[in-house]
C-alpha cells in the first residue's frame, strides 16, 4: 500500500470520527438553572377527617417551574406538623405512570398515624426522578375526628313536602 493511499484512508477515519463526535456528542441545548428544573408547587391540596385516617387529596403538577412540560415525575413526599413542631415527612406516594399513555391525574394518602382529637398541618412536596424536588405545596390544617354516622334506615323520618302556593 502506498504512503498516499494510506494518509487518504487515515484522512477518511479522522474526517468519520470528526463528523460522528459532532454529531452524537454532547449537550445540544444551554443548560437551564435547577430552579426551573424542579415541578411546579402543587396548589390544591386538600384534607379530610374520616372514620380510619385523614385523607390527603392533590393534583399531579404538570410542569416544571420553566414552563416546561415534565415526564419524570418519581414521587411525593408527605410532610405533617402538629402544634408548633416542625416539618417531618410521614410518607412517600411513588409514582410509577411515567411512560403510560394516559397518566393519574389525583393522588391520596391516608395518614392513619393521626390521633382523634388532635390537630395537624399538613404538605406536599413533589421529587422528580432525578431528585428535583418542588416549594411545598399550600398547607391544610385539619383535627382527627370521627364523622357523625349516617341517618339510621329504622329511625329515618321522610320529610313532608310543603303543599305549593
Amino acid at each position: 500500500m502506498s504512503n498516499r493511499m494510506r494518509a487518504y484512508i487515515i484522512a477518511s477515519i479522522v474526517a468519520f470520527a470528526a463528523a460522528a463526535g459532532w454529531a452524537g456528542c454532547g449537550v445540544k441545548s444551554p443548560p437551564i438553572p435547577p430552579q426551573y428544573a424542579r415541578p411546579q408547587k402543587i396548589l390544591d391540596l386538600h384534607a379530610v377527617s374520616e372514620k380510619p385516617a385523614i385523607k390527603l387529596t392533590w393534583g399531579r403538577p404538570d410542569s416544571y417551574e420553566g414552563g416546561a412540560t415534565m415526564r419524570n415525575l418519581g414521587l411525593f413526599m408527605v410532610m405533617r406538623s402538629s402544634g408548633q413542631s416542625s416539618y417531618h415527612e410521614i410518607g412517600r406516594v411513588e409514582v410509577t405512570d411515567q411512560t403510560r399513555f394516559q397518566q393519574q391525574r389525583t393522588f391520596t394518602y391516608l395518614d392513619k398515624g393521626a390521633v382523634l382529637g388532635q390537630s395537624y398541618s399538613y404538605e406536599i412536596i413533589a421529587m422528580t426522578i432525578d431528585g428535583y424536588k418542588s416549594q411545598p405545596s399550600n398547607e391544610v390544617t385539619v383535627v382527627r375526628s370521627i364523622p357523625p354516622p349516617p341517618p339510621n334506615p329504622e329511625n329515618f323520618v321522610v320529610p313532608t313536602p310543603a303543599p305549593l302556593p
